[in-house]
């Protein structure tokens, strides 16, 4: 896929112009979020997260078991991997821009402000699945380090990653409920999401936020971790110039999947938690390098580069989706929760998901960001960007 040849210059306090973007970071990020789609609908919308907690209902379909196994062992958790790792990546650009920008500091800080207050919103307005939130807690983190030099942020990332991987060992951080707890709450969460009002589901999400803090702060240093290495992997010039690092890509890719691949089976079923999150995190990093690299070929760029708009208005089509699904699911609308099995489910995340690729494609054609991105960036930047092309 060919950028689009530039209008003209903007200045370094501007956000960065369409033209300038990478269009396979763009397509991989939209790749990724298929998977985030994935797991929201067919774990988090379709039943109560919590339900993945207990043993499988019996009365599911073969199909639906077998369909369930493949998305927790290839794809939950590695899709939000691949998106902390770009978000890191974004921070990293974003920070190299702003260079010459003598208020780059301020403008850092206050995207992650904005990050946190939309966050905020979600979680208690929309959607307590909300992940915006953590994205700026560490944010605000990471963000001293980006003037700290490469090795700063590879050996930051190993520790956390480090920290990630042998937290199942260590004394809990914070109490996890009780096997009770879970049966109780699942069955009220089937009883109020299938069929109660928007207010009954709002107060009911609020209540489960602490619930939910406890599932964050397991996967919490993996995010700042990841954010890390997507920092440090923009100062190795990989990215920007992957014709000059396609045998690396290749090899790393291989190496994930396969060694990752194996891992993940190896762990399967036998509550070897520290060998899943190693395994998770080397299957995230090689998917991330094989649609990397596919992406920077002729063939791989055509094959794929639909997904550049949809990752392009990640933001817009992230809360959209909680919206729709919210409606699809939740007694406020059709009430599917609990009712429809994990197939019926991803057809349904599919539709969606396809809609917003063809909707993204139709939007960028008239506009230079997404409905949220532009939000996101005038208030970041502390004025209204232009928002139409020409």
């Amino acid at each position: 896929m060919q950028p689009q040849q530039p209008t003209g210059p903007e200045p370094a306090s501007a956000p960065v112009n369409p033209s300038e973007r990478i269009d396979a970071i763009d397509a991989l990020r939209g790749l990724a979020l298929f998977g985030v789609f994935a797991i929201h609908v067919t774990m988090q919308f379709r039943v109560s997260i919590f339900e993945q907690f207990l043993p499988p209902a019996t009365t599911a379909s073969a199909l639906d078991r077998a369909l369930l196994t493949f998305l927790m062992a290839a794809i939950e958790m590695k899709a939000f991997a691949v998106f902390s790792l770009l978000f890191g990546v974004g921070l990293a650009m974003q920070f190299e821009r702003l260079a010459p920008n003598p208020r780059r500091a301020m403008l850092l800080v206050r995207r992650m402000a904005v990050l946190l207050t939309i966050g905020l919103i979600h979680l208690f307005l929309i959607w307590n699945g909300d992940i915006l939130t953590e994205y700026s807690l560490a944010g605000f983190l990471v963000l001293p380090l980006l003037w700290g030099p490469r090795w700063l942020l590879a050996t930051g990332a190993a520790l956390f990653l480090a920290l990630y991987v042998a937290m199942p060992l260590l004394p809990p951080v914070i109490s996890w409920p009780t096997t009770g707890w879970l049966k109780d709450h699942v069955t009220e969460a089937r009883q109020i999401y299938g069929a109660g009002g928007l207010s009954e589901i709002l107060a009911f999400q609020i209540r489960e936020v602490p619930a939910m803090l406890s599932l964050h702060v397991w996967v919490f240093p993996r995010t700042v971790a990841l954010f890390l290495f997507g920092m440090f992997v923009w100062r190795t010039d990989i990215i920007r110039r992957p014709a000059a690092h396609g045998s690396l890509l290749i090899a790393i890719a291989f190496v994930g999947i396969v060694l990752g691949g194996a891992l993940t089976l190896a762990a399967l079923g036998r509550g070897w938690f520290s060998l899943e999150r190693l395994a998770g995190l080397l299957l995230a990093i090689g998917y991330a390098a094989a649609a990397f690299a596919a992406l920077n070929t002729p063939t791989g760029s055509r094959l794929l580069g639909w997904a550049a708009p949809l990752g392009r208005m990640a933001f817009t089509n992230y809360l959209t989706q909680s919206i729709i699904f919210g409606w699809i699911f939740f007694g406020y609308g059709l009430g599917l929760f609990g009712r429809v099995g994990v197939v019926a489910a991803l057809a349904i995340g599919v539709g969606v998901y396809v809609a917003q690729v063809m909707l993204s494609a139709q939007w960028l054609r008239h506009y230079r960001f997404g409905p949220v991105e532009w939000l996101w960036r005038s208030l970041m930047y502390g004025k209204a960007q232009r928002l139409r092309r020409g």
